[in-house]
């Protein structure tokens, strides 16, 4: 908690002017002006001594939740608790949403009283959001002085792509379309993913002991089937729109929630992602929050198709309708090649599932096997 009190820049106002006056008068030898400045000094006291006094006060600022779809509702609920015997009033909450100033006059809080207030933030724009810091101020009924007071430290507010749901991405496979596999697949089939903590239930020949030893935590091995097919979603950042971001979301969200490992390949590393053959994900959470953060680039995803690991599902999210010709290029080493176009067509090409998208209520209903 920080605490500063200032004059406003009214107070210095009055400050100087009732200086000059007081010089004024005195270098005249008017009554008038003296009695003018005696007036501002007076004010300026009293304006000090309302806001002087530090207020025994317990501040505390949630954000809920913190993170939330893009264009859906969230919150700031500020919990203010007077825990003194005096009644507070001029009490303001001045709170830093982004690049603006969120200002709340707080109702007269009583002694020993509490107040709960609330407020909308902004979810228009995806990304990051910095809410914070929270300042309190008290300011006299005359705006002369005020009394700031910062309390706890600023929270992000993570404003995600929109999704729709969407059946599992079609593929060639028949085992694509039927669902994953469980962990304990037939021999041969299954492979090391990671490792997490042990929760119960799980099978105890899968214990780490080394890695148990280690970290003091039991920890198990996490198999998963090497031959459920990857869906790799490219999004074009080129000339990236909202749109484009949520159609790419709502693919990969789609497919992790279906079981399905994804690999998502975007922004100015994808080209380098795909050639390092990054670990596929499967945590809808994760591809949310990456996505979250997409940001206009100017790689172009004809490398970034051309080195991605083939099988499963290739799903490009372009606004270029030439890049679904390119596309056509690869399509011998996938299952299935899709491209949701979000710019200009519609487009016809051979081997590739072309899907116009100019709303994304749409894209469930033109999202279906063929």
């Amino acid at each position: 908690m920080r605490l500063t009190a200032l004059f406003t820049p009214l107070g210095w106002a009055t400050l100087a002017g009732s200086a000059a006056l007081y010089a004024a008068g005195f270098a005249l030898g008017y009554p008038e002006p003296v009695v003018l400045a005696t007036g501002g000094v007076l004010a300026l006291a009293a304006a000090l001594a309302w806001t002087a006094p530090a207020p025994d006060l317990a501040v505390r600022r949630e954000v809920t939740p913190l993170k939330v779809p893009r264009g859906e509702a969230a919150v700031a609920v500020l919990h203010v608790v007077n825990r003194g015997r005096r009644g507070l009033s001029g009490l303001r909450v001045q709170d830093r949403v982004g690049t603006s100033e969120h200002l709340i006059a707080l109702p007269r809080l009583p002694g020993n009283g509490a107040r709960t207030v609330s407020y909308p933030l902004p979810t228009g724009v995806r990304g990051e959001i910095p809410v914070g810091p929270l300042l309190l101020v008290r300011a006299d009924p005359f705006g002369l002085t005020r009394r700031v007071r910062r309390y706890g430290d600023a929270v992000t507010l993570l404003v995600r792509p929109r999704t729709v749901a969407l059946s599992v991405p079609p593929s060639g496979r028949a085992h694509h379309l039927e669902g994953p596999t469980s962990d304990n697949a037939p021999s041969g089939t299954v492979t090391f993913h990671t490792l997490r903590e042990y929760v119960v239930g799980d099978d105890l020949r899968h214990v780490h002991w080394r890695s148990s030893a280690r970290t003091g935590t039991l920890m198990v091995r996490q198999l998963i089937d090497a031959s459920l097919p990857t869906t790799t979603v490219v999004l074009d950042t080129r000339e990236l729109t909202e749109l484009a971001v949520d159609a790419a979301a709502s693919v990969a969200v789609a497919a992790a929630r279906a079981g399905f490992p994804v690999r998502v390949l975007a922004g100015e590393r994808a080209a380098a992602d795909a050639k390092a053959d990054v670990r596929a994900d499967a945590d809808p959470d994760a591809i949310l929050d990456r996505l979250a953060l997409a940001r206009p680039g100017s790689a172009g995803v004809g490398e970034i198709v051309r080195m991605a690991r083939g099988g499963g599902s290739l799903v490009l999210v372009t606004g270029d309708a030439a890049e679904a010709g390119r596309a056509a290029g690869v399509r011998r080493r996938f299952d299935r090649v899709i491209c949701v176009l979000t710019g200009p067509g519609p487009v016809s090409v051979p081997g590739v599932t072309v899907i116009p998208l100019t709303d994304l209520a749409a894209l469930p209903f033109a999202w279906t096997p063929r």
